[in-house]
This record gives C-alpha cells, sequence and structure tokens, in this order.
C-alpha cells in the first residue's frame, strides 16, 4: 500500500476571495475518503485542484509520487448540475466520449475496442439496455451511473467524484452507494458529499473542510468538528429513523 495522492500546503484563490488555505491531505491506496463540509468550504475547489482546473497561489500536489502524467489514470465524475442534459447525444455516446485520445481531430474515429469497453463499464453500472437511450430521457439516478461509466473507460487508478447523489432518488442513492463500494475494490475513491448516509456506508477515512482542513481521520464526527463545519451539532434522519454519524453530544441539536 503506497500513497495515491499527496496534498502539501496547498491555498487557492478565486481572484482575492481565499477558497482553500494551506491545506494538507494524503490519501493512500484502496481507500474511500469522503470530503464534507458547508457550501463554499473548498470541497469542489480541492478536486478542481487536483485535476488542475484551478491553479494553486501554494504548495503542490503529487499522485502516484509525481507531479505530472498521472491525469489519465484518473477518472471524474463532476456535479450533475454542470451537465447541459438537453444536448442530443445517447448513453453509449457518453460513456465513449470518455476514449477519446490526445491528438483528437475531425476525422477521429473509434475503434472497435471502444466500444466494446463502453459497452462493458455500462454493464459494470447497470446500464447495458440504456446505452441507445438520449440523456434527455433519463432518471437522474440513471443519469449518475452513466456518468460514473464514463468515468470508469479510462480504466482509472483513483476515481473522483462531485456530489455524485445530489440530484437522486433515495433508492438511486444506495445503488450508487453500493456501486463505489464494488468499484473501491479495484480502485481509491474520492467523494465530495453533503450526504451523512455516506458516512456510515462504504468510506473508509473523511476529510471536513471549511476553508482549511478541519479534520482527517475516521469516519466518524464528534460536535466540535461539526461545529466547526457547520457552526451547529447535527443529527442526521434517514427515512425517518435517527441515524448516527455522530458521538453523542449534550445541550440543543439542529437537522442539517
Amino acid at each position: 500500500m503506497g500513497k495515491i495522492v499527496e496534498v502539501n500546503h496547498i491555498s487557492v484563490y478565486y481572484g482575492n476571495t481565499l477558497a482553500l488555505k494551506n491545506v494538507n491531505l494524503e490519501v493512500e491506496e484502496g481507500e474511500f475518503l469522503g470530503i464534507m463540509g458547508p457550501n463554499g468550504g473548498g470541497k469542489s475547489t480541492l478536486l478542481k485542484a487536483m485535476l488542475g482546473i484551478v491553479k494553486p497561489v501554494d504548495g503542490k500536489i503529487t499522485f502516484f509520487g509525481q507531479e505530472s502524467n498521472a491525469l489519465k489514470r484518473i477518472g471524474y465524475v463532476p456535479q450533475f448540475s454542470t451537465i447541459d442534459r438537453r444536448f442530443p447525444i445517447t448513453v453509449r455516446e457518453v460513456v465513449l466520449a470518455g476514449h477519446m485520445r490526445a491528438g483528437f481531430h475531425p476525422f477521429f474515429q473509434y475503434r472497435q475496442e471502444d466500444r466494446e469497453d463502453a459497452m462493458k463499464q455500462l454493464e459494470r453500472v447497470g446500464m447495458v439496455e440504456l446505452a441507445d437511450r438520449s440523456i434527455q430521457a433519463l432518471s437522474g439516478g440513471e443519469f449518475q451511473k452513466m456518468l460514473i461509466a464514463r468515468a470508469l473507460a479510462v480504466h482509472p487508478d483513483l476515481l473522483l467524484l462531485d456530489e455524485p447523489t445530489a440530484s437522486v432518488d433515495a433508492v438511486s442513492r444506495q445503488q450508487i452507494y453500493e456501486l463505489l463500494g464494488n468499484l473501491n475494490k479495484e480502485m481509491t475513491i474520492i467523494m465530495v458529499t453533503h450526504d451523512m448516509m455516506a458516512v456510515s456506508s462504504n468510506i473508509s477515512k473523511l476529510a471536513c473542510l471549511n476553508e482549511t482542513l478541519v479534520y482527517h481521520g475516521e469516519p466518524e464526527l464528534s460536535e466540535g468538528i461539526v461545529n466547526q463545519m457547520y457552526g451547529c451539532p447535527v443529527e442526521l434522519v434517514a427515512h425517518g429513523v435517527p441515524h448516527r454519524v455522530l458521538k453523542e453530544h449534550e445541550g440543543g441539536h439542529c437537522k442539517c
């Protein structure tokens, strides 16, 4: 087991606005890391910094012991809200796009093995029968599983996901967590989430962000950690039944 990701003292600004401050984080091979925090706390920014979409003003990020040539080993599932679902394209075509290689040109053609692999990835996420369906006709859960299949088309060693269950129903949410649990047997996973059910699901480590790293360790939250993230203790209710991911605490509470 070795280090897959090393985040060393990174800080990120958007103009004059601080997004991340002096964040240090290590992810070991085979881990399933959940990243939690309030809106605007820097969760998605950390993923974007890892992908090179935003550039830290300080610090560095290394993957697999190197700072470059690592992106081809990383699969990425963006937030649901960033994708235009009106685009006239099928599920199969979206997954095939994961096979686009460097040097794309107007006469680019997919290889037969690319087409076969796209169907294999759709089978992994349980969507073979929807391969020729327009993405406009997909449910939220189906859409997310399609995006996971596209990320799997690069055969990643590291899978990054940004809020993969934010726009799906309870049944689809559970299916996605089960899928990610199975994928974690083959690859390291880092997932940004607001869903506290994820904390008691498959994740093995938890990172809490609010501009800086509040906590990094076992997936159990304490009152102090939650206060630093949100300013109040949190009680999670799942399907109408209290489902604690917090240590017991005294005093009032709110449901976030």
